[in-house]
């Protein structure tokens, strides 16, 4: 009995002490982050975040519209998943924002520099979430270098820039891209799962049976 007691306390006073390191990462990086200013990093950053929309509306419309011109169902069906994968982590997002109910880094702390609107909850990053869903769905898709590398580059660009803007917290921007990635990688795995399942029916034939 006394060693489960000491055991929990262990335990919460590991908590403790990780919540508060935890705490004390989140602010201090998007501390340094956010008040390391210029008009270029204005600029940039804004533009950056506010492309998220046009990225991940172009990149399923432009597959889409790629499997019309070709005559490729399989192009077309690929582009109608990763849209639903876009879905998916936007509901997740949304959803998440409302149970955790976590601040802005600019409403809980004055000194952070507010430079987007930034409204309702901050974990998970919207706009994280989105970047990496839709560079996962890249990533699956058309698997190399060329592809993988500048679409993680940009959706790293667009949770740096949540940081910079003083919307998101590290932590935020974490939870964003595993949010986003998963519900792309889910989108995938699903896609594969009907292929197989459409393609092992179209091999039972009514004369094999």
């Amino acid at each position: 009995m006394r060693f489960k007691k000491t055991f929990l306390f262990t335990c919460l006073f590991s908590f403790l002490i990780h919540f508060s390191f935890a705490q004390n990462f989140d602010i201090d990086l998007v501390k340094s982050i956010n008040q390391n200013e210029s008009n270029f990093k204005n600029n940039f950053f804004k533009t950056t975040a506010q492309s998220v929309i046009v990225f991940n509306i172009a990149a399923p419309a432009g597959l889409f519209t790629a499997g019309l011109i070709k005559h490729d169902k399989q192009l077309q069906k690929e582009a109608a998943y990763m849209a639903g994968g876009f879905i998916v982590s936007a509901v997740v997002t949304q959803a998440m924002k409302k149970i955790i109910q976590r601040n802005r880094p600019f409403v809980t702390y004055p000194f952070i520099i507010k430079r987007d609107a930034g409204g309702g909850y901050s974990m998970p990053s919207g706009h994280t979430s989105a970047a990496f869903c839709t560079a996962t769905s890249l990533s699956l898709l058309f698997p190399k270098w060329y592809v993988i590398a500048p679409a993680y580059l940009y959706a790293s660009a667009v949770g740096y820039a949540r940081m910079y803007q003083g919307v998101h917290y590290p932590t935020d921007v974490l939870a964003g891209a595993i949010v986003g990635a998963g519900s792309a990688w889910l989108a995938y795995r699903a896609e594969k799962w009907m292929d197989k399942k459409h393609n092992k029916n179209k091999t039972i034939t009514p004369a094999s049976l």
